[in-house]
């Protein structure tokens, strides 16, 4: 930030602590089709609920046309689900922001990492692995693959996959990595957006042996040959220097950018160089307006 100006304070996205709140004082977005109620997730969500307990509360926002009244943000199955067990209340989460759409769109439904925590926190409640497999309709060995998915994840990599769709198997690449590998090769899957298996195979056969829990080697891949995988660890390694060059100058280039697209969105709203530029300069206008209304990073 330019000197002298003060940082701008970051929103909370949530108030800062859950509340029980009447069902009668929620109001739902959408209508409920009582047709939803013969499907297979609206029965398992059911069966969780009643076996288990709610594990993730609801999300609502404030209803500013009506005081006291609250808009259901998520959670619609889980709240029919309360009203059909006789609940007349349950905990929630009251968001800042009111839209729906918004926080549907930024926040990904349970995480890998967020059901281990649910299943830990079941069983912690005396749920056995056995009926959660039943409620949850999965295999037992499931379940217990699940419960043991952090084991040998050190805290700084489990934190950046946090709220991330990762496939289960890919966590058994990095358990055979050190910890600060582990890092790694969790800052290269956020910033590819790679979360598969393969690619966790493919930054596991590029880890030197260094770099490997000792007696834990990966498995040789298949149509590659020691040579190839040396030129992979070396195409990593200046990889991950790139990443860091990059995440260096990442907030100043961002500031930039907002400054920059700030800047012109001002300029195009001027009616005067708005008429000169389309009288002279269509194309350029073409291009500031694009920028001016582009939604992303920049915004």
């Amino acid at each position: 930030m330019p000197h002298g100006v003060p940082s701008p304070a970051v929103a909370m996205a949530f108030e800062p602590r859950s509340v029980r709140i009447s069902l009668a004082d929620v109001r739902t977005l959408r209508p409920f089709a009582d047709t939803v109620r013969r499907t297979r997730k609206f029965v398992q969500i059911a069966t969780s609920i009643r076996e288990i307990g709610m594990v993730e509360p609801l999300v609502v926002a404030h209803d500013r046309s009506t005081r006291g009244k609250f808009l259901l943000l998520d959670g619609h199955l889980r709240l029919e689900v309360l009203k059909d067990m006789g609940e007349t209340e349950a905990l929630c989460l009251v968001a800042t922001d009111d839209e729906a759409y918004t926080y549907n769109n930024r926040i990904s439904r349970l995480a890998t990492i967020q059901e281990h925590r649910m299943i830990l926190k079941a069983i912690d409640r005396g749920v056995s692995e056995d009926r959660l497999a039943v409620v949850l309709n999965v295999e037992a060995h499931s379940i217990r693959r699940k419960r043991r998915l952090l084991d040998g994840i050190c805290p700084e990599a489990a934190a950046l996959l946090e709220d991330k769709q990762v496939s289960i198997h890919a966590f058994w690449a990095l358990k055979r990595m050190m910890p600060l590998r582990q890092i790694e090769a969790a800052e290269l899957m956020v910033a590819m957006n790679k979360f598969t298996i393969n690619y966790a195979r493919t930054l596991l056969a590029a880890t030197s042996d260094s770099q490997l829990v000792p007696g834990r080697k990966p498995r040789q891949v298949k149509g590659l040959t020691d040579e190839q995988l040396a030129v992979m660890q070396r195409e990593t390694a200046n990889l991950d220097r790139e990443f860091r060059l990059v995440e260096q100058s990442y907030g100043a280039d961002h500031l930039d950018l907002v400054l920059a697209k700030g800047y012109l969105a001002k300029l195009v709203a001027n009616e005067r160089v708005a008429r000169f530029l389309d009288q002279y300069h269509r194309e350029i206008l073409a291009e500031f307006m694009n920028i001016a209304e582009t939604q992303g990073p920049a915004t």
